[in-house]
């Protein structure tokens, strides 16, 4: 027991820990976690997409209608001509005794820009400030929703992220057919914009005969059925809900037909708008509407309570659940673009891999060998730090899921040289202060010492600037800055505590052997 100490006791857990979770990655077994490896590694696709985020200023708009619409109608306030442009909504109060009310609720929205006239006319616009906010929310809104839809699909380690103010860049790796490409394309474009929309009854029969200007001026819409080709809807412009109280979407089956369906379920806030409306239209039709055509529009026989709803069409299984993935994670804020598309080959990432672990084994074994031949025994014990500083990257690499890049491979080749970096300040303080005629271990003690600051300076610089390129870096820079991190925060335990700890348990013998040369490499 005279061996043992807390270093080295800690030293050889953090050593199984890291055999331990990193063999499934190394010996790509099928149990355990794994280290993924990324688009330029495996191939893949890669794609640079443009968010129209005007449009997402104009559902700003007509959220502020409905809420408009919603609040009246509670209220009993009779208003008439509401209309909405791509810039502002329209509305007209008949009572002037209802100012008040409709001046307190406007206020609490925040970044209007209200002018009312004394005959009742309001006119509403987005402030510069509100519509810049609007843009921004928009394109963080579609990173967010597209990476939810990615993760829901299946597919594995995507990358999406921001760049610029209005494009997002998506990578897929190990999308290598056709098929799987076209799949991931339209689930990640698919607006999946859910309205229920009140019918106008009165005007109905005449939407054959309306252009969509006529019918916009009477605050309608005209909306094609999604299966039967020449039928159309006329709806009002306003919507009763949209998708964003949608809280689930499922896949069923209609016990009649067997036809796939889509069950939804809306929001406490969704549920209480639903069931009020449709107790208020008995007898009338409502519209079910996705991405502009009508799936349905079933007459309303009583009260819809519960907050749920179905959509209905002719649909096959893939589409049905592409769609509930999509209602699940939520509608894209505005309209995404395809900018640019490229594929990247396997062979690539197989050229890739072959190059960098040739450049890892060659930097690995000219330190090793290097280590040896200059600092003889205590060039083997860096040496075993270093090994499982390797062991330990790759562990907690695959621990997180993260995912490996061509990048990342050169941040471990460069770990590797940083990580004895620390052993060799330490030893050349050992060797000063033996040949000083210091007793070994004191020197050694002293030398941990004295080498500590000089580490801890360099570390902690270097861990510095691996935290600002994995903040306003992109995802290439970011596998870079990650392994760096990784590897030097395990340098610090393996090449201090662990070498040290191991120093501690062969004291003994060094200090019987006496034996310089053998042990540091000084005569």
């Amino acid at each position: 027991m005279q061996y043992l100490n807390y270093r080295l006791v800690i030293f050889t857990l953090v050593t199984l820990f890291g055999i331990g979770f990193s063999i499934p990655s190394i010996l790509q077994i099928d149990s355990g976690k794994k280290i993924s490896l990324g688009l330029d590694l495996q191939g893949g696709l890669h794609m640079l997409l443009g968010v129209q985020t005007q449009k997402a200023v104009e559902g700003k708009i007509k959220t502020i209608a409905a809420s408009v619409k919603y609040f009246t109608d509670n209220e009993d306030i009779l208003i008439e001509d509401l209309t909405i442009s791509k810039k502002s909504l329209s509305f007209i109060v008949l009572d002037n005794d209802e100012f008040p009310k409709i001046d307190k609720m406007l206020k609490e929205i925040k970044g209007l820009k209200i002018n009312k006239t004394d005959n009742g006319q309001y006119t509403i616009k987005l402030t510069d400030i509100e519509i810049a906010v609007v843009k921004d929310m928009a394109v963080s809104q579609a990173v967010e929703t597209i990476r939810n839809r990615l993760d829901q699909f299946g597919l594995a380690e995507p990358s999406v992220s921001r760049q610029g103010k209005t494009d997002i860049v998506v990578e897929l790796p190990g999308i290598k057919t056709a098929q799987d490409e076209q799949k991931a394309r339209e689930l990640i474009a698919k607006p999946a914009n859910l309205e229920l929309m009140a019918i106008d009854e009165l005007k109905a029969d005449q939407v054959y005969n309306l252009s969509a200007d006529d019918a916009q001026d009477l605050g309608d819409l005209i909306l094609e059925d999604s299966e039967k080709k020449g039928v159309k809807y006329l709806v009002k412009q306003i919507p009763i809900l949209t998708g964003a109280e949608v809280v689930d979407a499922k896949v069923s089956f209609d016990r009649q037909t067997n036809q796939p369906l889509i069950n939804f379920t809306l929001s406490s806030f969704g549920g209480q708008l639903f069931g009020d409306f449709t107790a208020k239209s008995v007898g009338k039709r409502l519209a079910v509407v996705l991405d502009g055509k009508v799936f349905s529009a079933p007459v309303i026989r009583e009260r819809i309570g519960g907050g749920s709803g179905q959509i209905s069409g002719n649909f096959t299984i893939d589409e049905a659940s592409s769609v509930a993935i999509a209602l699940r994670s939520g509608a894209l804020p505005a309209p995404v673009v395809m900018l640019e598309k490229r594929s990247v080959g396997p062979s690539l990432g197989a050229d890739s891999i072959k190059a960098s672990m040739m450049a890892l084994a060659l930097g690995f074994i000219l330190v090793v060998v290097f280590m040896i031949a200059y600092y003889r025994a205590a060039g083997i014990i860096a040496n075993i730090a270093l090994v499982t500083n390797l062991f330990i990257i790759i562990a907690i690499m695959a621990m997180f899921g993260a995912t490996l890049t061509l990048p990342g491979m050169a941040g471990i080749v460069l770990t590797v040289g940083m990580a004895v970096d620390a052993n060799v300040i330490i030893n050349e303080r050992v060797r000063e202060l033996l040949r000083a005629g210091v007793s070994i271990k004191k020197a050694i003690e002293d030398g941990y010492s004295n080498a500590m600051s000089a580490i801890l300076d360099a570390n902690i610089t270097t861990l510095l600037v691996s935290v600002i390129l994995y903040a306003y870096g992109t995802g290439p820079i970011k596998g870079f800055a990650v392994t760096m991190s990784i590897g030097i925060l395990a340098s610090m335990i393996t090449a201090i505590l662990g070498t040290h700890g191991i120093y501690e348990a062969l004291m003994p013998k060094i200090t019987k052997d006496k034996n310089l040369k053998k042990w540091f490499g000084v005569a």
